[in-house]
């Protein structure tokens, strides 16, 4: 492919500030070199501001890359690679996939007060006062996770059994990992805020604890930036089939 001035600085401009070059950019590059432009201007925000490491600024990349609302795998190993470049341990890098290994769990955050509302249609009164196991749990959840919300209260009622193994299951990062507890709660915003997920519950209850543990406004913000170019992979994927699928119905490839 042969660039006309305009769509060599922009291709070098990319490679300099992303330390790559993907294949489906070459055939945007030669389509709507402008939109590659906008793109990377739009990338770039986060990287201009600072108010993250490097290295932290790709784990949250790989966070919501690799939450199950998104497993896009090409960009789980692009940003692992980047954190791994700018210093990231294994440890931090296991934290990171088990932190978003928790979004499961919202299935029960959301389904067990579903469940509630039914259940109040056919007579349900209560909640039920808790025993001592139940508060045992609550108070080993408070205690680990450091914070308690209501949105807990119906499933530590309904589901001690799972609450529990819930607890022990979300808690070990926080017993020996290696971020610290505001870097923790800026990783679950990542996903929480992600285009694929918008759990907006979690999302307000993490930004909320990170600023307890010291975030600042600017940092979440960041976060949010981050999340929010998730929509590239729209012409990251769709691209590549347009170029089969002409390649199959025998037309011109844009190059």
């Amino acid at each position: 492919m042969t660039l006309t001035p305009k769509q060599q600085e922009i291709k070098d401009r990319y490679i300099a500030a992303r330390g790559s070059w993907g294949a489906p950019w070459d055939t945007v590059l030669a389509v709507d070199p402008d939109f590659v432009a906008a793109y990377l201007d739009m990338y770039q925000v986060p990287w201009t501001k600072n108010e993250l490491s490097d290295k932290f600024k790709e784990l949250c990349y790989l966070a919501w890359n690799a939450a199950a609302t998104h497993l896009h795998e090409p960009g789980i190993r692009a940003h692992m690679r980047r954190a791994i470049e700018f210093g990231a341990t294994p440890a931090e890098i296991v934290e990171v996939l088990e932190l978003a290994a928790t979004l499961g769990i919202h299935t029960m955050n959301i389904g067990v007060p579903l469940l509630v509302e039914v259940l109040e249609e056919r007579g349900r009164t209560g909640p039920a006062p808790l025993d001592a196991r139940r508060e045992e749990l609550k108070a080993e959840f408070t205690r680990v996770r450091g914070y308690w919300h209501d949105f807990w209260n119906e499933m530590l009622e309904l589901d001690p059994e799972m609450f529990g193994a819930y607890t022990e299951f979300s808690s070990v990062p926080w017993r020996t990992g290696a971020l610290t507890p505001a870097e923790k709660e800026l990783i679950y915003i990542s996903y929480d805020i992600a285009a694929t997920h918008l759990y907006v519950p979690g999302t307000k209850l993490h930004i909320r604890n990170a600023l307890n543990h010291g975030a600042t406004v600017g940092q979440i913000l960041e976060v949010m930036e981050i999340s929010s170019v998730l929509g590239i992979h729209a012409v990251t994927v769709g691209v590549p089939i347009m170029v089969e699928e002409l390649s199959a119905a025998g037309k011109e490839v844009p190059r």
